[in-house]
């Protein structure tokens, strides 16, 4: 099926990033020109993200809210089951999934169509065996809970709650490759409408099963689990039924060429994101450790909610650098990269390393100043200094994110740009103070021979591009 494409674009051997013989001439346009030109194609992907993703945040909301005037176990029983249990798992499919990312944003760029379809069936395949292998979170909920030291009350209905979540489970699998693969392509309003039809649905399927239906906090998993599937099934209709004619040809063997390197570059983009995201909901878990556990729990979840809800937005922001980025990386114009993440220098520069492929790097930042620094300070805070929820939301500000901001400040003074190749950047963004460092300059025009630190992420793209052979 795919065989057809060979002679309208080319070897599938052929690197993925174009070559840089077609240089973009700003000469006759000034900064003014330039950055409005820019910050209209940001926005063209920005304004549909942050509508969707928080459509697509608000069913938590929804869904806690309808637990909420249930009881203090259901509210507990919904958070833990949704905020720990499937967050856990959320995160790490939501870091793999940036592996298409890279490889979808840089071969539409490049104009080698066909691939884009051909890396989103690669990517349903890997993170549908992920999936499976990522069942017994949801199986054994209730004895883990339970080992961990939570109540058993709320052990029991986290548990019940938590079977009933793994539909939603395995949507994650279909729905983050659909988005990406359209997102990247600049298909976003169809992203944006399928969010909010699917925000409808759950809105209305949670009131009747929980308060028609009286199927309690069950009916508000169920209630998810449909609308996350009503999406699932929304973009794959758009995807393929003639609205993709380029990027979409089928299903293809091709798919299952050259997996294990798509598997190690989904494993790094996922360790990159589940060591942040990760550390949010063991912050949970801990706080049923304390007195008056349920309502401590109750109340760390509405504030870790609150803050995610307020994350979408410059997380929409970070979908519009990864994708810039990506694109123009993937045409083969450096000029125009340099320009997009200069543009892009208060909102999102952790994509850049996105649209690069340099994940790996990133989960060793993250490594450091969450869990050696942060969940110390937590410790220290919520229980030897005695001050509970706020000690350890305290904690996490001070140690995780502010953390981070004075480790990386202090690697971009010392550390010796010119030689390295590359020039460092420091972002604000998160629940405070969230920094990470990426590179936002360096000669781009020869991205294909990248900077020291990051050969071994772009030969791994390399390969996945390369085995990719028709015949």
């Amino acid at each position: 099926m795919g065989s057809s494409n060979r002679n309208e674009d080319g070897d599938l051997n052929q690197a993925l990033i174009a070559e840089s013989s077609t240089k973009e001439d700003n000469g006759g346009q000034d900064f003014s020109s330039r950055l409005c030109i820019e910050s209209k194609k940001l926005w063209h992907v920005v304004g549909p993200a942050i509508f969707s993703r928080v459509a697509s945040y608000s069913m938590n909301i929804i869904t806690q809210a309808f637990a909420g005037h249930l009881s203090e176990v259901e509210l507990a029983s919904i958070s833990i089951a949704n905020t720990v249990i499937v967050g856990f798992n959320f995160g790490l499919l939501l870091g793999m999934v940036s592996a298409l990312e890279t490889l979808c944003g840089q071969a539409f760029g490049a104009k080698r169509y066909h691939m884009l379809g051909i890396y989103l069936q690669r990517s349903w395949i890997v993170l549908f065996l992920c999936c499976f292998l990522t069942l017994p979170f949801y199986i054994f909920t209730t004895p883990v809970l339970k080992l961990l030291g939570q109540s058993d009350a709320v052990s029991e209905q986290s548990g019940l709650v938590a079977l009933w979540l793994i539909p939603l489970h395995f949507s994650f699998a279909f729905h983050f490759p659909l988005q990406r693969f359209l997102q990247f392509q600049l298909q976003n309003q169809i992203i944006a409408w399928v969010s909010l039809m699917g925000l409808a649905v759950n809105a209305l399927t949670s009131w009747l099963l929980v308060y028609v239906f009286d199927f309690g906090v069950v009916g508000a998993a169920i209630a998810l689990d449909i609308s996350w599937w009503f999406m699932v099934l929304g973009l794959f209709v758009y995807t393929s039924c003639g609205w993709c004619p380029l990027t979409w040809t089928g299903f293809s063997v091709q798919a299952f060429v050259g997996l294990w390197d798509f598997v190690k570059l989904s494993v790094a983009s996922g360790v990159m994101l589940c060591l942040e995201n990760w550390y949010y909901r063991i912050l949970l878990l801990m706080t049923g450790y304390l007195k008056n556990a349920t309502t401590a729990v109750d109340a760390l979840s509405v504030c870790t909610t609150i803050k995610d809800w307020e994350m979408m937005i410059p997380m929409a922001f970070f979908d519009g650098t990864g994708v810039r980025v990506a694109n123009e990386l993937g045409a083969g114009n450096g000029n125009a990269v340099t320009f997009a993440t200069k543009v892009n220098f208060g909102g999102a520069i952790h994509r850049v390393a996105v649209g690069s492929g340099w994940q790996a790097w990133v989960a060793y930042i993250n490594l450091g100043c969450y869990y050696i620094i942060g969940l110390p300070l937590e410790i220290l805070m919520g229980w030897i200094f005695k001050l509970g929820v706020m000690g350890i939301w305290g904690g996490m500000i001070l140690g995780g994110t502010a953390a981070q901001t004075v480790i990386l400040a202090i690697t971009t003074i010392r550390c010796d740009w010119e030689k390295e190749g590359i020039w460092g950047g420091i972002i604000l963004g998160g629940t405070a103070v969230q920094t990470v460092i990426i590179t936002i300059r360096c000669d781009w025009e020869k991205e294909r021979k990248p900077a020291r630190g990051y050969r071994s992420g772009q030969s791994l793209i390399q390969r996945i591009t390369q085995r990719t052979d028709i015949s």
